[in-house]
């Protein structure tokens, strides 16, 4: 359960309903396992069925996990402080509290800590949902949305009168939002004009040429290629039933949204970080918790990032050193082939040392859409449902022009052995589907730039060359999350970050002032991507010292993949129970 919904989407951990945890020994009560079972089970059933948009990403035949009735919406809005939601989680925790951990499985022990560390987070921040923002450029529910429906599978019916329902239902969920932004305006909570006008344009974008809306060619297409279950006759109704829907009522929610947020411009009373609003510094240590599924403080966290950079820093200098051309060589090297199939292909043979195999699954690439370019990341993974996941899409962002090392980096991250491969691994190694609900796109990202950096010493260049990007890439990572420290819990003005940047030779005035605002518009998004990989070299670390002789990465990656998504201190407590398995 998330106060927000759209937490939920794209990057979210949706595994297979059962409970094989891949451990060597297990003991404990069979009969306290079997209902611990069932009760995770229909706690996951409950859930999934709030937003049927997240249940149709995370399943593709709800019926074979017991759902059969639900209701076509996108779920609920709201800024107040939800106490139907305490209540839920109270009652959680008294259901968990029934159970003797001594007696479940290692897996249901993992998944027991992990549900009571996400409680007892949750109930301690029940006065905080006034601060969350459904509206942002990049991970925003009405930046998500398009894609998400442009990618919605069709594997029966049912699917293509929930999507025309879906789009039917979002007027009204967008008047919700609408709703809640206005009464954020009354509480002083508003965000800040850029962030409007981000938000303004992006709608604007989306909305251009109705005719031309890539809703409608997407929807025919997935008609004609995926509804074999179809008559002709029955195939275009639906076509002419989803052209005025959305053509009458999609289309229109945005430019209405468009036009509400533009009249709310000018209403916000801090145009900064959020410890510039009265609570706001407690909401961002919350957040960073909630994000990155770390344990540190903000202060540790800054300790640890500013003593990366350092030596990051310094490896890079040694390098110059040692290889007094290596600056002209990383300008001018070649890759065998910028192809991304190619490049996919290629990472999947070079991992193979230092990953357990995935299973055989295919991937496709595609491109985003123009009108959602400019606030689209590079690249990214679209997650397929649990019990469908031999298709896979990698979306590439043509405008941010990724070529290089900088590409085959990225589809690492996005691929093999990143994103791609860690849902498809997880998602095959009998983890329980509840743990979806727990998930931190700390971990996800986190592993995603983790093996990022590895995959530089994948690439065919000079072992100098990988080496001296790969660091760079490190220590500007290390940058955005000090400034997104420093802003949100420090007070960081715009001067502050001019000034910060300049430190280390990033002296572009309105470059700068671009990444600040985005910061600001997207609270500890950069934290997700450097403390969670930071916390898998600790975690790292710990398994070398430990193991000694006995390390791999190969046995390292092996048990992660075993153990799932989870805070990084449970991971850290659960590695010796995974580590021989």
């Amino acid at each position: 359960m998330k106060k927000y919904f759209y937490k939920w989407l794209v990057l979210v951990m949706l595994l297979l309903m059962c409970f094989g945890g891949g451990c060597a020994k297990e003991a404990g009560n069979p009969k306290t396992q079997q209902k611990f079972s069932e009760y995770t089970d229909q706690l996951f059933q409950s859930e999934v069925k709030a937003s049927t948009l997240n249940m149709h990403y995370c399943l593709a035949h709800p019926e074979n996990y017991g759902i059969s009735e639900y209701t076509v919406t996108y779920g609920t809005i709201s800024n107040e402080p939800n106490r139907e939601a305490s209540a839920l989680l109270e009652n959680w925790k008294k259901k968990l509290s029934g159970f003797q951990k001594k007696d479940l499985m290692i897996s249901q022990q993992m998944t027991y800590d992990i549900m009571i560390n996400y409680i007892e987070k949750e109930l301690s921040a029940t006065d905080h949902d006034k601060y969350d923002e459904i509206l942002r450029p990049s991970t925003g529910f009405q930046s998500q949305l398009p894609v998400l429906l442009a990618e919605y599978t069709f594997y029966d019916e049912q699917d293509i009168r929930d999507y025309l329902e879906l789009i039917s239902c979002t007027p009204d969920f967008f008047h919700q939002i609408v709703e809640v932004e206005k009464k954020k305006s009354k509480q002083g909570l508003f965000m800040a004009d850029f962030a409007a006008e981000d938000i303004v344009q992006q709608c604007c974008n989306f909305t251009q040429n109705p005719e031309n809306n890539y809703l409608l060619s997407t929807f025919d297409t997935r008609i004609q290629e995926q509804a074999k279950f179809l008559s002709g006759e029955q195939a275009e109704a639906y076509k002419a039933q989803n052209r005025q829907l959305v053509l009458e009522q999609f289309i229109p929610a945005y430019q209405m949204l468009a036009n509400e947020i533009t009249a709310l411009k000018g209403t916000g009373t801090n145009s900064g970080g959020l410890c510039g609003l009265p609570g706001g510094e407690e909401y961002y240590r919350y957040l960073v918790t909630d994000v990155t599924g770390s344990d540190l403080s903000v202060e540790e966290m800054q300790k640890q990032t500013e003593a990366k950079r350092k030596k990051d820093l310094k490896d890079l200098a040694e390098l110059a050193l040692k290889y007094p051309d290596v600056g002209k060589k990383c300008s001018s090297y070649q890759l065998p082939t910028e192809e991304p199939e190619l490049i996919l292909k290629d990472l999947q043979v070079k991992m193979q040392k230092d990953f357990p195999a995935p299973p055989e699954v295919g991937f496709t690439i595609k491109s985003v859409h123009p009108s959602l370019e400019e606030y689209t990341a590079p690249a990214f993974y679209l997650t397929p449902p649990i019990d469908d996941i031999s298709n896979n899409y990698i979306y590439i962002n043509q405008a941010k022009g990724d070529e290089k090392l900088k590409l085959y980096t990225t589809l690492a991250h996005e691929g093999f052995p990143g994103h791609l491969y860690q849902n498809v691994m997880e998602r095959s190694s009998g983890l329980p589907a509840v743990r979806s609900l727990f998930g931190s796109s700390g971990y996800s990202e986190g592993w995603a730039t983790y093996v990022e950096m590895e995959s530089f010493y994948y690439a065919d260049v000079d072992k100098d060359v990988a080496a001296f990007l790969q660091k760079n890439q490190s220590a500007l990572l290390s940058l955005y999350a000090t400034a997104d420290m420093g802003i949100h819990c420090d007070g960081w003005t715009l001067r502050d970050t001019i000034d910060f940047f300049a430190n280390y030779q990033i002296s572009n005035k309105q470059v700068v002032k671009e990444i600040y605002q985005l910061i600001v518009e997207e609270p500890a998004h950069y934290l997700k991507y450097y403390i969670g990989y930071l916390e898998f070299l600790n975690l790292k670390d710990y398994a070398v010292k430990k193991y000694g002789e006995d390390y791999s990465n190969y046995r390292f990656h092996n048990a992660l993949m075993k153990m799932g998504p989870a805070p990084f201190k449970i991971l850290k407590d659960y590695l010796p129970k995974y580590w021989e398995s």
